[in-house]
């Protein structure tokens, strides 16, 4: 699965480095180095903004989540251990980030304040309307775990250990979700 590609303030986009490439750049992160950061950035903002945006299905708000989740990870790197993947770790840090907005949105909804509209300019390319619009009437947690597994390809184990789930759950969540979609997905078409 590519990533895409852009630009944000001279910054381009490029596919995470091989492992030993990433593990030199977060020693060096953790030593300090902006350009490590800025080179960690670069190679994981796409696959995290979409993460953010395919649980919360609102542009700003997931460019929001996914910076948020980007500043925590820089901001602990001193407690991630080098041996293991970064995209991980970081992926759990931005879908509990999606989740805990997706909940403050469900209670502002419930408390009757203004909903705002949300903004899909940066909808991620290669998910039709029918899919996208289906994944948006999931609860966000199935949603999140729907996304990690089919669009993210992770194990359900590696989405619980993310989650901080059983794995019972998860593999729940999934089958309920996928139930649903496609449920959904029959009625539209």
């Amino acid at each position: 699965m590519g990533v895409e590609s852009g630009a944000v303030e001279g910054v381009s986009w490029r596919e995470p480095p091989p492992a030993r490439a990433e593990r030199r750049l977060i020693r060096e992160a953790q030593q300090g180095s902006q350009e490590a950061v800025a080179e960690i950035y670069a190679a994981h903002w796409p696959r995290a903004h979409r993460a953010a945006y395919l649980v919360v299905h609102d542009a700003a708000a997931a460019e929001d989540v996914a910076q948020d989740a980007f500043l925590a990870a820089v901001g602990a790197l001193d407690r991630f251990d080098r041996r293991r993947p970064f995209a991980p770790w970081l992926h759990r840090i931005v879908v509990n980030r999606a989740l805990d907005w997706a909940r403050r949105e469900a209670l502002r909804r419930k408390a009757g304040e203004p909903e705002d509209e949300p903004s899909e300019e940066a909808r991620p390319a290669g998910l039709g309307d029918e899919l996208m619009e289906a994944l948006a009437q999931l609860p966000p947690e199935q949603r999140a775990v729907v996304v990690l597994r089919h669009l993210f390809e992770y194990t359900p184990g590696e989405i619980a250990r993310m989650l901080e789930l059983p794995r019972g759950t998860v593999n729940s969540r999934l089958r309920r979700a996928l139930d649903r979609l496609r449920e959904l997905i029959e009625v539209q078409g």
